[in-house]
């Protein structure tokens, strides 16, 4: 770990339950963080993309948002712990997200949350080398042809204890398949299929490959249930 206490520039902190994935309906602490360069089309989170100096605001400025911006606030691993206990956030999984969270460090915030009671899980693009605790979960969405350049990374495919893909046409299959040529997993990884916007098509599709193929389908709870 470096021996200079990291610095994490957190767009949203809040719990709720986690609608994706492996987790999917655990209570969970989301800790958003601020920059990435990956830009995809699609990214419903746009505003964390830019990191401005004239955005940063205070931890409490942070937390009283009440929409989407790109504010952020600066906090230290131990100034996040005592922000969980201030809250008092009762889920004990964290959902680090962004944003691309793996562009920072993240092994000083995990082992001062793992000490303190907390699992940790990391949602990523694949596209940065990943600095995390050995306990982390990592869950890889890799983008791929995304016009910021960044090539999805054999070691985070090899390091992802799941590999969650959005898919709603065939050619999203191929491409999945593709990569997983590319980049192999670990032999226990594993493989969700995400319908595009719960679209009906994309719904069947990932239905039928998930059976096929003895994978998983991720169908984003909270969508469905209104949630954050």
């Amino acid at each position: 770990m470096n021996p200079i206490t990291t610095l994490y520039p957190v767009n949203e902190l809040f719990e709720t339950i986690q609608g994706e994935g492996m987790y999917t309906g655990t209570p969970a602490i989301f800790l958003r963080l601020q920059g990435c360069p990956v830009g995809c089309p699609w990214c419903d989170t746009q505003h964390t993309w830019e990191t401005s100096e004239d955005a940063k605001v205070s931890a409490q400025q942070m937390l009283a948002k009440t929409s989407a911006t790109a504010q952020w606030a600066e906090l230290t691993a131990a100034q996040l712990l005592e922000l969980f206990q201030q809250q008092n956030f009762n889920a004990k999984h964290v959902v680090i997200t962004g944003g691309e969270p793996a562009m920072f460090d993240l092994r000083e915030l995990g082992q001062t949350l793992e000490q303190a009671g907390y699992r940790l899980q990391i949602e990523t693009s694949g596209t940065f080398e990943l600095k995390l605790t050995e306990n982390t979960w990592v869950t890889v969405s890799p983008k791929l042809d995304m016009p910021g350049g960044y090539l999805v990374r054999p070691d985070c495919m090899k390091r992802a204890n799941e590999i969650k893909y959005p898919v709603a046409m065939q050619k999203h299959i191929d491409a999945l398949d593709n990569l997983l040529r590319r980049c192999p997993p670990r032999a226990d990884a594993l493989i969700a299929l995400q319908p595009i916007s719960q679209r009906p098509r994309a719904t069947e599709l990932a239905i039928k490959v998930c059976i096929e193929r003895n994978w998983r389908l991720s169908v984003q709870l909270h969508k469905y249930l209104n949630i954050e």
